[in-house]
Parts: structure tokens; sequence; C-alpha cells
């Protein structure tokens, strides 16, 4: 496949690229700042801002659309009228635990022992979520972590369940960034979803 990650210079982002780069699939990589961006084979590198008003041009002609930029730097309606307007029909979007569900229609966001400090993003991320399901045009995906997600080995050995909160028997909810670029990917290349919100862990 050819596949536009935008955000490619985070966490998430650039091992994102890496996976699809090392399963031979075309990336290209875009990032505000390229100085973090994964270089190699079948990675093409290019500077990009959504707000820039020539941004949906670098998006056109790939077969998925990957964004894995910060949802509180990201106007839902500018990133998601610029894959509108590329022509891209696929979009799979890097989403936050906060909009799992701990119990039904209730997200993990709105529990009391979620973070302050990590509030702002992951109402950013849930409002952004609201905003796919009305895209009604897109072949979307939405993929939530677990509770924690950090720099981590790639096992391949994960759960992959629907949109609620996973914990492991001790009660804890991990994931690789690594592992979590498996799964997405595998996604991708395997197309078992469409217009769904989903989630991986241990």
């Amino acid at each position: 496949m050819k596949v536009a990650v935008v955000g490619a210079s985070g966490r998430g982002g650039s091992r994102i690229v890496s996976e699809l780069a090392r399963r031979g699939h075309q990336v290209t990589a875009i990032a505000r700042n390229t100085d973090k961006v994964p270089t190699g084979p079948n990675i093409t590198v290019r500077r990009g801002d959504i707000n820039d008003i020539g941004f949906p041009g670098l998006l056109a002609g790939h077969d998925a659309v990957v964004s894995a930029v910060r949802f509180v730097q990201a106007n839902p309606d500018v990133l998601i009228g610029a894959v509108r307007a590329s022509g891209v029909k696929r979009y799979a979007v890097m989403g936050g635990a906060g909009s799992l569900e701990v119990e039904p229609g209730r997200k993990l966001l709105d529990t009391p022992q979620f973070p302050e400090a990590a509030k702002p993003e992951a109402t950013a991320g849930a409002a952004f979520l609201e905003k796919l399901k009305a895209a009604d045009d897109l072949d979307w995906i939405f993929l939530s972590p677990a509770m924690v997600i950090a720099v981590g080995e790639r096992t391949g050995q994960f759960r992959v369940g629907d949109n609620r909160l996973m914990t492991d028997a001790n009660g804890k909810s991990t994931i690789s960034f690594e592992d979590y670029a498996v799964a997405l990917v595998d996604e991708l290349e395997q197309h078992k979803r469409s217009r769904a919100h989903f989630s991986v862990a241990y």
C-alpha cells in the first residue's frame, strides 16, 4: 500500500512509519519538524502542516492516511476535511484511552481516577471521535491504546478488543508504542473493520 502518516515525528507516528516500511509498504512520513522522522527504504519524508492550504495535496494518491497527531494540536474539522479533500477514503486515527468505556455509556475520561493533566488531550480526542462518527463518507478506524502506552518492545503479542478498556489479570492496562503500531498496521492490511472504534492492550 501507499500510506501517508501525519504526525510522523512523534512516538506513535514514528513507530507506525517504521512498521509500515518494514512490511514493504510505501510510506509518506509527514511532520512539521522532520528531524525525528524515521528514514530508510520505503520512506519518503515530507514537511507539512495540517493548516497549510496545500496540505490535502500531500495526502492525495495514497491508499490510506494515518493520523498520529496530538488532538489538542489538531482541529478535527480541518484534519478530517483535508483527508476528505485529498480523495483518500481510508483513514486510521491513533486515538487515546480516555475515549474507551469502563462501563456502558461511561468513558474512562469521566472517571474520578483519570489524571487531570491528561484531560485536555483526552477530551479533544473524544470530540475528534464524535466528528469521525459523522464522517459517513470515510472508511475510518479509531484505535485506542491501553491506559498506559510507553516506549518498549515489539512483541507482536497483544489483545485486540472493542471500545471498552481492557486490563490484565493484575488490573493493569498497558501496551508499547511498538506493539500499538503492529496492531494498527495489521488492521490496515487485513481491513477487518470499517467506521469502528476499537482497542489494543496486553
